[in-house]
């Protein structure tokens, strides 16, 4: 299995982040980021892509993962939409980072999305898998047709204190399964799945999970240091950024879509594209096709000789 490199840290807002980094310093800057229930290591065959291209690639443990740190013990384990978009820009902020390429899936694409859509200037291009990524709180309570609704089964569990403690018991059992159901034609084997699965012992990794899927229903108040952000988000604002968006053909919990689902939340150039063969995790499912995207965002930015 490709080995991601030596863990660096740093401190930014409220985290110690620590985060891999691969290519020369000088390089057009792309930031990776992982989802629940993933790690860095989803990009282990995307970053050397990137790095041999001349990238500066950044991969960080989110909130909750890994060695990643809250510096105090006082700050609340959020794990609402709008902290994982401030870790992101304050890691930009902490490493000098101005400008990047930012591309995710799942939380990590979340976190890319939010700040595409409230900072563009610091966003030369998205690449998100399942294409607008930022949740519509509001409506959450909404239901949608029975066969979306029971995939969703893990953040109903969640939201109950069972479902708390089945995590706290055995978060490998849990986040295994659900490995298996979002990604039901990937087979990866048991090393592969361990090497992510270390990053689910963070002390933080529990509370940061069940906060995040109460959250995003209402059912638990956010940070108040957030409270601004989550008002902007609220409003479901436009991306104005050059994005490529993608949905898996086989993704066992978001369906695919059509590009006119999200078509309204995009007013920059945006192609989508539907991938054979990809459930939930693409990154580490088809890392060409994840790292060629990229790529093709980072040449569009930058200027003409």
């Amino acid at each position: 299995m490709p080995s991601m490199g030596p863990v660096r840290h740093v401190r930014a807002g409220v985290l110690d982040i620590g985060y891999v980094e691969a290519g020369p310093v000088d390089g057009p800057a792309v930031l990776l980021m992982h989802g629940f229930p993933y790690d860095i290591h989803a990009y282990a065959e995307v970053a050397p892509r990137l790095a041999a291209a001349g990238c500066r690639v950044v991969v960080p443990y989110l909130r909750g993962y890994g060695p990643t740190r809250f510096i105090s013990e006082a700050t609340p384990r959020s794990g609402e939409q709008a902290a994982l978009g401030a870790d992101l820009l304050a890691l930009m902020d902490a490493l000098g980072i101005a400008r990047a390429v930012l591309a995710g899936y799942d939380w990590g694409g979340r976190a890319a999305c939010v700040v595409a859509a409230l900072w563009p200037e610091r966003c030369a291009g998205l690449v998100s898998f399942n294409s607008y990524n930022i949740q519509n709180i509001a409506r959450a309570m909404a239901p949608e047709r029975a066969v979306r609704e029971h995939k969703l089964w893990y953040q109903y569990f969640f939201h109950s204190e069972r479902g708390r403690a089945a995590l706290t018991a055995d978060r490998r059992d849990v986040c295994g399964l659900l490995w298996r159901q979002w990604s039901p034609t990937w087979h990866f084997d048991d090393a592969t799945f361990e090497r992510s699965a270390r990053a689910f012992d963070n002390p933080d990794f529990v509370d940061v999970v069940i906060h995040s899927y109460r959250h995003r229903f209402g059912l638990v108040a956010g940070d108040p240091a957030y409270a601004q952000m989550e008002r902007r988000l609220a409003a479901q604002p436009v991306i104005t950024v050059p994005s490529i968006t993608f949905d898996g053909m086989d993704d066992g919990v978001r369906p695919p879509a059509d590009a006119s689902v999200h078509a309204d939340r995009f007013s920059g150039p945006r192609s989508h594209r539907l991938v054979p063969g990809v459930g939930h995790n693409m990154p580490q499912e088809a890392p060409g096709a994840f790292a060629d995207a990229v790529k093709e965002l980072v040449l569009s930015a930058e200027p003409n000789p």
